[in-house]
């Protein structure tokens, strides 16, 4: 059976705005979960921190949570995604951090051309500073084009301005045309926002950097701001948001789950689950991931006797879950007479990779 396609995410930002903050955080948090870096850099990577375990070939590093780092620039990024998503690496996602100066939309075109088969874009996060995105706009306008392509988009530094000035700048930042907009403090969002984290009951052998660090922790220790690990900065993320949890026995018609999700919410940053289409496909569920306006399907052949049923799970943050829930009880195929056309099928495939339109 072939392996699930690695998710590719573009970090991106200028100088300053925190992009790395956030991805040593990631890091941190990861809950076991592989990643994969692409960094122009290892400078300001946290790798002394996570403990080098050795070199994996030129400008590759392993990481002692099992993660990876490799420092590029923009000419080496294929051959280095050749090597991250082999399935000796055991990745579950792959983060490529631009430099603060790097066009993000090029680093996307490079990702979405590769002929890589074992890797798949999975969105454009772009990291703004919230205490200096005005003076940020005024020297680099070309942050308004970068935020109207951006699938997500990371208000960081929160806490460095007042409720006014964070509500105007979020009013800002949404007329530009961005994804959906979480803010955040020191970097700090859930990893679920991006990708899926690997369950703490998949993990085996040595106890990982972060489950030691999670008991110091509860010890009260500091990080390098004079933050404590456990509050300030690595606290339960999961209760700034909210989550919504769907399942079906019939299955969804295409249409309407498509329809749902082009008017998603703004506060809704994150979708996930798996989808029946029934007899439009049953040899397949597809997998379905959304981050902010990004939205991919990937079929897979279905589980030896696993139930067939759809499951979704929604997060984001003020959310009307009421609303939602209603929303989504609506997808499921109601009986013969609701029965789709197989071509409903065609707007799912437009977001399945190498699938051409029409097929």
């Amino acid at each position: 059976m072939t392996s699930k396609p690695v998710p590719v995410i573009v970090l991106a930002g200028f100088l300053g705005s925190g992009k790395t903050t956030l991805l040593n955080h990631l890091l941190r948090a990861s809950r076991g979960t592989r990643i994969g870096v692409v960094v122009n850099d290892f400078g300001a990577i946290e790798i002394d921190a996570m403990t080098v375990a050795g070199q994996l070939g030129d400008s590759t590093v392993s990481l002692g949570n099992g993660c990876l780092c490799c420092a590029v620039d923009a000419s080496e990024l294929d051959v280095f995604l050749d090597r991250l998503t082999r399935p000796d690496a055991r990745l579950d996602v792959i983060v490529i951090e631009a430099s603060g100066l790097a066009e993000p939309q090029e680093l996307v075109r490079m990702v979405l051309a590769s002929e890589n088969e074992r890797g798949m874009y999975g969105g454009l996060v772009e990291v703004v500073d919230a205490a200096e995105f005005d003076a940020t706009l005024e020297r680099h306008p070309e942050i308004a084009r970068h935020l109207g392509i951006a699938d997500l988009v990371v208000l960081n530094k929160a806490d460095r301005v007042d409720d006014a000035a964070g509500q105007r700048l979020r009013d800002r930042i949404r007329g530009l045309g961005g994804g959906a907009l979480v803010s955040a403090t020191f970097g700090r969002i859930d990893p679920e926002l991006l990708f899926e984290c690997r369950p703490r009951g998949e993990r085996v052998g040595q106890l990982s950097f972060e489950d030691l660090r999670e008991e110091e922790d509860g010890d009260g220790h500091q990080d390098g701001d004079g933050h404590p690990h456990g509050q300030a900065h690595d606290g339960h993320l999961h209760a700034a948001y909210e989550s919504v949890s769907f399942t079906a026995d019939e299955p969804l018609h295409p249409r309407r789950l498509l329809d749902f999700l082009d008017s998603r919410p703004e506060g809704l940053y994150r979708i996930k689950g798996f989808v029946d289409f029934g007899a439009l496909d049953p040899r397949s569920r597809y997998a379905v991931h959304a981050v902010g306006r990004f939205l991919r399907f990937h079929p897979e052949p279905w589980p030896a006797g696993e139930r067939r049923q759809s499951g979704i799970v929604l997060i984001g943050s003020g959310i009307d879950t009421a609303a939602l829930r209603k929303e989504l009880d609506a997808l499921p195929v109601a009986g013969p007479q609701d029965a789709p056309d197989e071509h409903t099928m065609w707007g799912v495939l437009r977001f399945v990779p190498d699938v051409p339109e029409g097929s």
